[in-house]
């Protein structure tokens, strides 16, 4: 099983006053062997947040060998056929190097509405539109007469650079998120999750993708995990506490974030892998100004202890 670990940016927000920013993260990246990098979906709100589509298409033009991904990209609110195309695009500019994360999309109703749809039945509309996509980035023609999209005799080019298809993979915690893998998905990417709950949904994917002749490779499995580098942990925790975007309410956020000096961030890295986990995203729990400086860190020391296979 190969192992790669990605990062992405720290707080919502981070990068707003700084047009340079997503630049000097690519570099942070290249400067260490960082695998990827992710960047999240917020289509409306008050904190700056990029567009990750085209967000992406920066990264991979700054970096000619990062790989990037959407972490994740809001699917029921996105046209699938214009979607497929932008997709497509990036996967063959870029020669494979784009990995696009799907999800339902956050709670709130009113992205939803800015969005011209809504949240009722998002599950079975992002199972629809991921099998379309598949379609237009295999068939020459596509006829599809769906529940929520229809097309005619459409073509999309051009084809992706991964054959048959780029890779979809999906986020989520729950079951219904794992077995959504294991129906339509390429792999699986969690956050938020202890490593139990990690093995435990990894037993659901490869068994509902058997259930639908499917096959998900054994690598594919992804954690997003918040950390903080630190030899003081108490205080760390306090200070990473204020940076979880959303609190679990029947965990503590501890149980699957690294707070700690590097050597205990590797063995909660080491927990997840045991538990099945390959693809790590690493998102750093502090103020903007001191994000760059953490990623700095795992790259310095940690990223030699995962070389890649």
């Amino acid at each position: 099983m190969s192992i790669a670990i990605g990062y992405m940016p720290g707080a919502y927000g981070e990068g707003g006053d700084d047009h340079n920013y997503l630049r000097e993260l690519v570099e942070v990246g290249d400067k260490h062997g960082y695998d990827s990098l992710w960047l999240s979906d917020r289509i409306v709100g008050e904190k700056f947040s990029l567009e990750p589509m085209m967000a992406c298409s920066m990264v991979l033009a700054y970096s000619d060998r990062l790989k990037v991904g959407t972490s994740v990209l809001a699917m029921p609110l996105r046209n699938p056929v214009v979607l497929a195309k932008q997709i497509a695009t990036l996967d063959y500019l870029s020669q494979g190097r784009f990995f696009p994360a799907v999800g339902l999309g956050q709670e709130e109703p009113e992205e939803y509405e800015a969005c011209g749809v809504t949240k009722e039945r998002r599950g079975p509309r992002t199972d629809e539109a991921i099998n379309l996509m598949r379609r237009l980035w295999q068939e020459e023609n596509v006829t599809h007469e769906g529940e929520f999209f229809n097309c005619h005799n459409v073509t999309v080019t051009p084809k992706p650079f991964l054959q048959p298809s780029t890779p979809v993979w999906i986020g989520g915690r729950s079951t219904a998120a794992a077995r959504r893998v294991g129906r339509v998905g390429d792999g699986w990417l969690v956050s938020s999750a202890t490593p139990e709950e990690i093995k435990e949904g990894c037993s659901v994917l490869f068994e509902t993708a058997n259930e639908c002749n499917r096959e998900i490779e054994d690598d594919h499995i992804g954690v997003l995990m918040g950390y903080y580098v630190t030899d003081d942990v108490e205080k760390g925790t306090e200070k990473a506490g204020k940076f979880v975007t959303r609190h679990r309410p029947d965990a503590h956020f501890t149980e699957f974030t690294a707070v700690g000096p590097v050597e205990k961030i590797a063995e909660y890295i080491q927990n997840y892998i045991d538990a099945g986990g390959s693809k790590f995203v690493m998102r750093p729990l502090c103020a903007a100004e001191e994000s760059m400086e953490q990623l700095e860190i795992l790259g310095e020391e940690l990223l030699p202890q995962f070389p890649k296979k």
